[in-house]
């Protein structure tokens, strides 16, 4: 992960309709994966966030730090608790997205001047992740309430590894046992996409790396002893999938990153064919694309 995105107030305006793209862009195109992923596949997991901030009851004043924030729709509907929100992601382009989204939040408030903020405002600034510690170990910011994961794990090889050495950077800035929610899959046969998602698998087998995997039952558990967390319940969140049509489906889905590998074991055109193929007992006679899917919580503890 390479950089930090912090803090505003407002309930995000409801997502653009996704602007059409050439059928080649894919991994070589970050720019139109980005804005694919905050139009279209994002607000998928609306229904998870919003179930973990009821839960542990975020509110005004709460401090949360974002790992894979994404393009900040997560920190928005936080921020619209009266949360003060940082978030952290490794993808430049869904950050600068994030940015628009915080900014324009911060003038619609009135709350942007459009200076740089100072280093103890927590105001929308954009820090590089290696000076994340220091955000916490600052006599005027307190420790973070609540840490979040909400990018599911569980569905291409190593994709809980960069989660762990972001945990291992920010479990420091909590205080004694913070809440710390891990995402991931539910069971296949309660996730609709999961036939899906297996098209990776099939188009990477000849890479043999990089491709999807199906979930395990204590992939979060994994991840949290691995990061020293004690496990302290966990939940289960409806979050089906729905598209406007089937262009728009296949093109938040190969937003997600699952279908990468897939890409480079054969080319754009093949794997949104073959997606295409796949979301077609999903299609209906609107021409809307449904899928029922499950998510998975935990919420572990910091030592």
């Amino acid at each position: 992960m390479t950089r930090t995105l912090v803090q505003h107030h407002q309930q995000p305006s409801p997502a653009a309709p996704a602007p059409a793209l050439p059928s080649d862009a894919g991994p070589a195109d970050p720019g139109a994966r980005a804005r694919d992923w905050a139009e279209i596949q994002e607000r998928m997991l609306v229904p998870l966030y919003e179930a973990v901030y009821e839960r542990l009851e975020v509110r005004t004043g709460t401090r949360v730090l974002g790992l894979g924030c994404g393009s900040g729709l997560a920190l928005l509907l936080a921020a619209s608790r009266g949360a003060r929100v940082t978030g952290v992601d490794s993808d430049e382009e869904r950050l600068a997205l994030a940015r628009e989204r915080l900014l324009a939040d911060g003038k619609h408030n009135g709350k942007h001047d459009g200076r740089a903020a100072g280093p103890a405002a927590d105001t929308g600034r954009l820090l590089p992740v290696d000076l994340m510690a220091d955000t916490g170990a600052r006599s005027d910011r307190p420790p973070y309430d609540l840490i979040t994961a909400f990018e599911p794990v569980g569905r291409v090889a190593g994709d809980a590894e960069g989660l762990g050495t972001a945990l291992d950077t920010a479990v420091p800035l909590a205080g004694r046992g913070t809440p710390v929610v891990l995402a991931g899959w539910g069971p296949p046969e309660r996730c609709a996409t999961d036939a899906v998602l297996r098209v990776a698998g099939r188009l990477t087998d000849r890479l043999r790396k990089g491709g999807w995997r199906p979930a395990r039952r204590d992939d979060l558990e994994d991840v949290a002893a691995r990061a020293g967390l004690k496990p302290d319940g966990s939940g289960r969140v409806a979050c089906p999938f729905g598209y406007a049509d089937m262009s728009s489906a296949v093109r938040g889905l190969l937003s997600t990153g699952v279908f990468d590998g897939a890409i480079r074991a054969t080319d754009r055109r093949q794997v949104e064919k073959e997606v295409g193929e796949a979301l077609h007992p999903h299609l209906r006679r609107d021409g809307t694309v449904w899928m029922p899917n499950v998510f998975r919580y935990l919420i572990a503890r910091t030592p």
